[in-house]
This record gives C-alpha cells, structure tokens and sequence, in this order.
C-alpha cells in the first residue's frame, strides 16, 4: 500500500497516525472539491439556483448506494454532531422520559444530550460498558452478547430514545449496533446512532443496521474533504425531523424544493459552499479504485501490530480481548503519565508523531490510526518515541 502516502496531501516531515480526528483527503478528491468551488465561482447564481438541486439528487444516490439505501432517505449535513443536533432537537422528549446512552461517547455528543436534558427535563441515562474489556470473553460472539446484554440493563419503562456510537471515539471499541437497534425496535425505543468513524473504516448497509437515525462524517475514513457528512432516516421516521435551521425549505410557498419535507428542511441552509459534499462521490470513486477493502485489511494487520508493540513495551495488556472489536483505530492502554498534554506536544515537537493522548475514566490511552498512507516504518517510529518518552513522564 506503499504507492498510497504520495496520493496524499499530509505533510511528508509528519508521523501521521491522527487520522481519526479530521480524516486527510487524497490529491484527486481534493482536485475534484476545488473544481466544484471553481465552478461556483463562475457562474453562482446558475450554479446555486438551477444545477444544485440535480447536483445534490446524484450525490445523494451515490452516497446512498455507499450506505445500502435509497439516496432520497439522506441528506449532507456539515458534521456528525450537526446531524445528532438536529435529532435531538426534533425529538418530542420531556420530563419523565429517559434517553440512554453509554458512558463512552463523543464529548460534543454528551454534550448535546445533557444541554437539551436540563432544558426539557428529561433524563440523561450513561450506562457504564467496562474497557478495559473481560479478557475471558474471548469470541466475538461472547462480547457483542456482553455488550448488549449490559448496555441493556439501563433500559426502563421510561426510556424512549438510545443514542450510541457505532465506533466510539475514546476507546474506539465497534459497538453491536445491528442488536441493539433490533431489541429496541422490537419494544417501541427510537435508535440514534452516532457512526462519526464507521464509514469507510467498516462496510456499511444502514437498512441492516435498522437505527431509525444514523448520522455519519464522509470526511474522516472516507476521505471526502472537511465538511462533509449525512444523516440518514428511516423513512417511517421522516415525519419526526424538523429543520434545524428555518430557512427557504420551509412553508406552503417553500422556493427551495428537493422532493420531500425532510429533504427541503434539512438540505439549503442558506448560501453556503457546498463544493464538499458534490465531491462525496470522488471519494467514493477513489476508494474503489485502490481496492479499500484490501487497504483496510492491510491497516487493520499494521494497527494490530502497533497495539501489540506497544502493549509489550509498557507490560500492559490490550484493552480488547480480540482483534473483533477494532478496525483502523485502536486504543492502547498508558501507564499513569504525569502531565498527558506535556506528553502528547513532546511527541509531536521532538518525534513529529501526530497522535492523540487520551485520559478516560482516570485511565490513560494512546489512539492510534492507520489509514492506507501509513506504512510500518511509522510504528517504528511511535515505539522508539514512546520508549525515550514515557520513562520521563511515568516516575
């Protein structure tokens, strides 16, 4: 996978293994973005007013071909938190409703959840999920049963909504979504999903996962450029959806239409460069054409040696009993580092490695990426600096 790194944008003098934050976009998708930017430029009001409809209804349909739906059931949103912002904001949820999650989910996410709680009065349930995980439960069968099964023992007769992350991204754990959201659908509980890092990193078809909402960035694993993601709705909950923004989507004399209210309330949110999601497809395309299922079978092998050299070189065990519950980012565990900041800027102004330094639950981790420019000479790399570093940091 080697001929991949100069596809890439990155910076050559940096360790990248950060992907999972902002994602990097290969030079011909980036090529295909600006391309849409300059043609806005040339003609705005054509472009804008006459061809972005069309322009959206076929990079719908690719994204939805991607995802396993109908293109009409999705909708570009700037990011996975807009697109939990305007779940959370349609939900009718109020006092003596209860809307469960686990205690591992996206900051801004929590955030989102525990402001709209206090405001409405409902109740924001986290349930614990233990990580590290139970080593006994060696087969993946056995933890996605565990997972489910204790993540279950927070429902209640009051629980209305389930909000969770399919890859969360503190202990980037997959999460048995597809169980979850059946169990739930089968007693009358609303499914939100949070899968900021599943596409492009795992296959996915959203009509076998059943979540009644999936929101989702395309540009982290997918590598579409920044500013481009979905939320996806179950056509039976469409009606729920309220626009987050009132805008020219809205309204008997609406002058922005796209075919359904969902789609008018959600997808002109005012002048905008939308050049990011037009370029969606690219990167689809892209994709496909290096043959990503082998790229991400290669990153998944490098990402299982890198966690297994570092778990060596600290004399910690991997977090995951098996090799299941990660794709291309896995956490590994730290022993307690004075000053984890400190830590984190040292590895990046003395080794160049670009990685995230994570404090959860009192606990310490490393969360390394590997994406298709990486190449084991970086992991090298990571283990030589963490060696120098930690025995400074860890007394």
């Amino acid at each position: 996978m080697n001929d991949l790194r100069s596809l890439f944008l990155l910076d050559p003098d940096v360790v990248f293994l950060n992907h999972g934050s902002f994602g990097a976009t290969p030079r011909p998708v980036f090529a295909a973005y600006q391309a849409w930017q300059r043609r806005l430029e040339r003609q705005p009001v054509r472009f804008l007013s006459r061809e972005l409809p069309d322009l959206l209804a076929q990079a719908r349909t690719a994204l939805g071909a991607y995802l396993g739906v109908d293109g009409d059931d999705v909708v570009y949103v700037p990011n996975a938190t807009f697109g939990v912002n305007v779940i959370a904001r349609s939900l009718p949820l109020g006092p003596g409703d209860e809307l469960l999650t686990t205690d591992h989910e996206y900051g801004a996410c929590d955030n989102i959840w525990r402001f709209l709680s206090r405001k409405r009065g409902f109740t924001y349930v986290r349930q614990p999920l233990p990580f590290p995980l139970p080593p006994e439960l060696e087969p993946d069968g056995f933890l996605d049963d565990f997972l489910l099964d204790t993540f279950w023992q927070g429902v209640t007769s009051r629980t209305r909504a389930i909000f969770l992350s399919h890859i969360t991204s503190s202990t980037a754990l997959r999460l048995p979504v597809a169980s979850i959201c059946a169990r739930a659908r089968s007693e009358g509980i609303l499914t939100i999903i949070d899968g900021a890092h599943a596409p492009g990193q795992i296959p996915l078809d959203l009509e076998e996962i059943g979540a009644d909402f999936y929101t989702g960035n395309a540009h982290k694993w997918l590598c579409a450029p920044k500013g481009s993601a979905f939320l996806y709705t179950r056509p039976a909950r469409q009606r729920l959806v309220e626009p987050l923004v009132v805008g020219w989507g809205w309204g008997e004399n609406r002058s922005l239409a796209f075919g359904s209210d969902y789609l008018d309330y959600l997808q002109w949110l005012g002048t905008n460069d939308l050049a990011a999601y037009l370029s969606v497809p690219e990167a689809i395309n892209f994709q496909t054409k290096h043959n990503w299922p082998a790229v991400r079978t290669h990153c998944h092998a490098l990402l299982r040696e890198a966690l297994d050299r570092i778990s060596q070189l600290t004399g910690l065990p991997s977090p995951y009993p098996n090799d299941t519950l990660y794709h291309q980012m896995g956490v590994a565990l730290l022993p307690h580092v004075t000053e984890l900041p400190a830590f984190k800027a040292r590895l990046y102004d003395q080794f160049r490695v670009e990685i995230p330094c994570i404090e959860w639950q009192a606990r310490h981790f490393i969360r390394v990426s590997i994406q298709g420019y990486n190449r084991a000479d970086d992991i090298a790399i990571l283990e030589d600096a963490l060696s120098t570093l930690l025995p400074a940091f860890t007394r």
